[in-house]
């Protein structure tokens, strides 16, 4: 069975597949989970030869049941994944005059990550060909505790408010009733949301199908807030700029690849050692700048234009990934990311769709794998950890003593104490509570921008891509807003569609008065 698999693999993954079995040493003998000698591992204990099997054989019981208890629930959004290790070493130092984060603090400093790429929407058994956007989140095990960049290799999302992530996700998974991805559910969603103008026109670009995890960008999306010793602040965001370059497939490229061949072309290149890399670099905005801009930096539909002022670009170090995990499932599988898990220097933004994250994610982890999550290997910190939380599902920490609650009077005077050396952010904060949609919208302009960008073949590729999903729409009304969005971001865009997917462009042109005055 172990040849066969061999085989069946690209010639450096195999190796790397050898190498992780373990050589068979004389007479292991097989054991229960709790320690005990399994006497038979072949035959059930039965009632004579004729009889039933006995409810008593509790290895036969134990077996089944664990087998019943295997999987974990899969992911809601980033279900189909690959996981590598590496290291992040500084290159530059500049970035620490922003933060007081110390994994930045000296010139050569090594910090171990872990990273999993990802589709968003498709499910785990997925071929990773299909279009999407993917996930690039980077677990930093730093000597302060645990940062988790949680991010995609497109610098943008589709919404702007966590308020509307259920429903988007909602309309881009399978219908509840025939369970299939249908562009009537998703573009009729969209259509109320013309702010997703830009993600929908650099997913349905040949960015949505890259040509390997190794060989695209990654992003933050979200501005963090950068903090120094002095407890000045800025704004960033991160990108992970690709030094194997970025490339990226046509459709029929993509549907025509193997079903695994990310991760094949990834696990190759790290088997072979041609170990792939990252730039990390910083996006730079001053806080006093921020009434500069034509639009609000704490949208996440758009994205910073970081070779115009007032941002500026801060390199910082470089990522090598050059080990691939023992076991996919107690890494890959098991690994969590929530873009909460952060150290001191680096903070929150007001970015309403991170502030929904900064919950939803650490909450759909605990649900997904458990209370204890951050206690699994892949996912505990380097660091000890020190606190009074206790139980839960699977908690095996060494816990001790009869005090679980702090401040108490019965532990030592340095036990659990607070640590108000570490500095944190003070701003104001003013205005009323309400429900109000940002007052800077913007929703076409950067769309339109990024069309412009491409050039003849690709922006020729994205209609195409558009239009083979936007076609097979069955409203007229739902077609015509649609275009309408990719007609205010460029009239030679919408045009284009309109032709492509038989939109009369009249129609379009009188909606564009009315979507354009909304849009303000």
């Amino acid at each position: 069975m172990r040849s066969k698999l061999l085989l069946s693999l690209a010639p450096a993954v195999a190796m790397a597949v050898a190498a992780a079995v373990p050589a068979a040493s004389a007479q292991e003998a097989l054991t229960q989970d709790s320690g005990a000698p399994v006497v038979d591992n072949q035959n059930s204990k039965t009632a004579g030869p004729f009889g039933g099997v006995l409810l008593e054989d509790f290895h036969l019981i134990e077996k089944l049941a664990r087998f019943n208890r295997e999987r974990i629930p899969e992911r809601v959004v980033h279900a189909r994944g690959t996981g590598a290790e590496g290291e992040f070493v500084v290159t530059n130092t500049e970035i620490a005059d922003y933060t007081a984060a110390s994994l930045f603090a000296e010139e050569g400093k090594t910090t171990p990550v872990f990273v999993r790429f990802s589709t968003v929407i498709h499910p785990k058994g997925s071929p990773e060909g299909l279009r999407d956007p993917r996930g690039f989140s980077t677990k930093f095990y730093t000597d302060e505790g645990n940062w988790d960049l949680v991010g995609n290799n497109l610098p943008i999302f589709f919404i702007r408010d966590a308020i509307k992530f259920p429903d988007m996700v909602h309309s881009l998974k399978p219908s509840p009733i025939t369970n299939r991805q249908d562009p009537n559910r998703f573009f009729d969603f969209f259509s109320h949301i013309p702010e997703s103008t830009h993600m929908l026109t650099q997913v349905y670009s040949d960015l949505g199908t890259p040509a390997g995890y190794h060989l695209m960008d990654g992003n933050s999306v979200h501005a963090l807030r950068l903090v120094n010793q002095d407890g000045d602040y800025v704004f960033a965001k991160f990108r992970w700029i690709s030094q194997q370059g970025v490339e990226n497939l046509t459709a029929a490229e993509a549907n025509a690849k193997p079903f695994n061949f990310k991760t094949d072309a990834l696990y190759g290149a790290i088997g072979e050692g041609d170990f792939p890399k990252w730039d990390l670099h910083a996006v730079i905005l001053q806080p006093e700048d921020i009434g500069e801009l034509d639009f609000n930096p704490f949208d996440a539909t758009k994205d910073w234009p970081e070779d115009q002022e007032p941002f500026k670009v801060v390199e910082i170090g470089t990522m090598t990934l050059n080990r691939i995990p023992d076991n996919f499932f107690s890494s890959t599988e098991q690994s969590a990311f929530a873009p909460g898990v952060m150290v001191p220097g680096i903070e929150a933004s007001p970015d309403r769709l991170l502030q929904g994250r900064l919950f939803g994610y650490a909450d759909t982890q605990r649900y997904r794998v458990g209370t204890n999550y951050q206690m699994l290997p892949v996912n505990a910190p380097r660091v000890p950890v020190r606190n009074v939380n206790q139980d839960g599902g699977m908690n095996f920490a060494s816990q001790s003593g009869d005090v679980n609650f702090q401040p108490s009077r019965m532990l030592d005077d340095n036990a659990f104490v607070d640590s108000p050396s570490v500095v944190v952010s003070r701003y104001e904060v003013s205005g009323l509570a309400e429900r109000r949609a940002i007052a800077i919208k913007q929703p076409f302009a950067q769309a339109g921008e990024f069309y412009r960008s491409l050039d003849e073949q690709e922006q020729a590729n994205l209609i195409s891509n558009l239009a083979g999903d936007l076609g097979q729409v069955r409203s007229r009304e739902i077609k015509e807003i649609m275009v309408t969005h990719f007609y205010l971001a460029d009239p030679e865009y919408g045009t284009r569609i309109a032709e492509a997917v038989d939109v009369d462009l009249d129609a379009v042109k009188s909606r564009a008065v009315e979507v354009q005055q909304a849009s303000l």
